[in-house]
């Protein structure tokens, strides 16, 4: 998470993404679930998806989910790489 310019929308979601549930203090389930790692890889791109849109709408009402794209970062070792598509809501 970054020090200082943590107020834009799609900064804060993208925060959301890098939080593991159990690392916020005083929000315990804010974060995407750890145990996603040892599922087999097309469950675990299934769970990452339905984790990161529920996580990033439930903490971050100011954007809206466009698309959720999750991508192979290290086919060796199963990692991937999540990004997303937002829109701003306007006030």
């Amino acid at each position: 998470m970054k020090a200082s310019g943590n107020g834009d929308p799609r900064l804060c979601a993208q925060n959301l993404l890098r939080c593991v549930i159990g690392e916020v203090p005083y929000e315990r389930v804010k974060g995407l679930n750890p145990r996603i790692i040892s599922a087999p890889s097309i469950e675990a791109r299934r769970l990452l998806k339905q984790d990161a849109n529920w996580l990033v709408r439930t903490y971050e009402p100011r954007v809206n989910i466009k698309a959720i794209n999750i991508t192979p970062s290290d086919a060796a070792s199963g990692g991937f790489s999540v990004s997303m598509e937002l829109t701003e809501k306007e006030a």
